[in-house]
């Protein structure tokens, strides 16, 4: 697995999308925790970019034919970002859909349990797929420069 032989300019498009991906998610949990400023108008955006450039990393990741363990982690760490989008849209479309009818009750359990499932989605399941995915990949990038 010698990624950094292959196409130098297809490489630097990857590992640049890859570490501005940690850059904005980084942003977004310091702004969640420590300041304001994210927060109302600013947080849509940010999550937005989160989402394009875990769309990116992906194809990146496709395009430049990474092979082997770190196309996993790169996968899982872009996955996880745009997973993560659509869980929150489709949480927030069932739990709205849940409102509008809840007056069935077959409708309303139905689309109480999908709200509940994209929100532990959301919640649980995609912080830890990119977490795995970032941490594997930075060990493989720099066990792969050493070389």
């Amino acid at each position: 697995m010698d990624l950094f032989t292959k196409n130098q300019k297809g490489i630097f498009m990857l590992t640049t999308v890859f570490w501005t991906f940690i850059a904005t998610f980084v942003l977004i949990v310091s702004g969640a925790f420590v300041g304001e400023w994210l927060m109302g108008p600013y947080f849509i955006p940010a999550i937005a970019i989160f989402f394009l450039l875990g769309a990116a990393l992906i194809f990146f990741t496709l395009k430049e034919k990474v092979e082997g363990t770190l196309k996993k982690f790169l996968i899982l760490a872009g996955g996880s970002a745009v997973l993560f989008f659509i869980s929150v849209v489709l949480h927030n479309l069932f739990y709205a859909l849940g409102t509008v009818t809840g007056h069935i009750t077959l409708l309303k359990y139905l689309t109480g349990t999908f709200d509940v499932a994209f929100f532990l989605i959301a919640v649980i399941v995609c912080p830890i797929g990119f977490l795995v995915g970032v941490v594997g990949s930075i060990v493989l990038f720099v066990k792969g420069r050493r070389r």
